[in-house]
């Protein structure tokens, strides 16, 4: 079985934390977000994927070697394909078309999830989804008495399901997603400009390709600084049953769990948590700190934070409540 993973997007909801790194490895409890999208699955399947195919952007060759080395962590080898056009995400998945065979999953990079995933079914495919409250802002499916899938409909503007598509999909026969994909393409088939997921569904539902729903018990979206914040929290209370921190140096501090530390952080004279994540080689003093991410070696100094997200490489000396601050910056206050 395959894994497919669309990512080339930047992630401008996220910025100024994508503005140099692409929003799938910013990391979540100390692992970017694509490494735990593929680990999650890989679980939930109980088998390695034979192959992972990760569709990026110009994200360059450090983020290439990253997303093959998390590949062949998992036990598959990796793949790189790119989407230098963005069109949709039906088209980033043509530009994967070559490892589209056979059982296959294909996984959007922006979510992390938590529920049901086993793949026994008696339809052809399965699509996870979860209830929401606001149905337009997404794709939503319409299902029968048995949890058979009835029709698709791409950000509705009138109600006609509340139940929204995660972006995770399940196809016993890659071969005819991807006969359908490249008919949709190549024939220029687009819905508001783009060449949609849910039209290639639609019409694979027409020829009589059958899905079944799944439902997910938590979706946790990471587009912006308060999702990705308040995923991190959610990720750690379910996670990190058993804290490491022999890595990190803790002088007359006090760690309220859960939390996640990285290798070589220096915490001195603080307080932090309960739910923050601190990355690799980053030194903290004289600080109170909860409920954030703070990425990698970056030094925060005499601050009171909460709900707030600071970058890689980040010098921060000052006192503040609620912060965003991206790669490479310097404030003092």
């Amino acid at each position: 079985m395959k894994l497919i993973i669309p990512m080339a997007g930047r992630g401008s909801r996220l910025r100024p934390h994508t503005l140099t790194v692409p929003k799938p490895v910013v990391p979540i409890a100390g692992k970017p977000i694509v490494h735990r999208l593929a680990e999650t699955l890989t679980t939930y399947s109980k088998r390695a994927f034979d192959e992972i195919a990760f569709i990026i952007g110009d994200f360059g060759a450090d983020i290439e070697k990253q997303l093959l080395d998390i590949a062949d962590k998992l036990g598959s080898v990796g793949k790189i394909y790119y989407q230098d056009d963005p069109q949709g995400p039906a088209h980033a998945l043509y530009c994967a078309k070559d490892s589209i065979s056979g059982p296959c999953i294909v996984a959007f990079a922006d979510t992390l999830f938590y529920g049901d995933f086993d793949l026994d079914s008696s339809t052809d495919g399965l699509i996870w989804t979860k209830k929401v409250e606001d149905p337009s802002a997404y794709g939503v499916v319409l299902v029968d008495e048995d949890d058979v899938i009835t029709g698709f409909e791409e950000k509705p503007t009138t109600f006609l399901s509340d139940l929204a598509i995660v972006g995770i999909y399940y196809f016993g026969d890659g071969d005819r997603l991807r006969n359908e994909i490249s008919n949709v393409v190549e024939n220029d088939i687009r819905y508001k400009g783009e060449f949609q997921i849910t039209t290639v569904l639609e019409r694979l539902s027409a020829s009589g390709y059958k899905f079944g729903a799944r439902k997910v018990d938590e979706w946790l979206d990471c587009g912006n600084k308060n999702a990705l914040v308040h995923a991190n929290q959610r990720v750690l209370e379910i996670e990190e049953r058993d804290p490491d921190y022999s890595g990190a140096t803790i002088k007359q501090s006090c760690i309220i769990p859960p939390c996640h530390i990285g290798r070589d952080v220096t915490i001195i004279d603080s307080v932090i948590g309960p739910h923050v994540s601190i990355g690799n080689g980053t030194r903290v003093e004289r600080c109170i700190i909860e409920n954030s991410v703070i990425q990698n070696s970056s030094e925060i100094n005499h601050v009171n934070i909460k709900d707030s997200m600071i970058g890689n490489h980040t010098k921060y000396i000052g006192k503040t409540n609620n912060i965003s601050i991206g790669d490479y910056s310097e404030l003092e206050a």
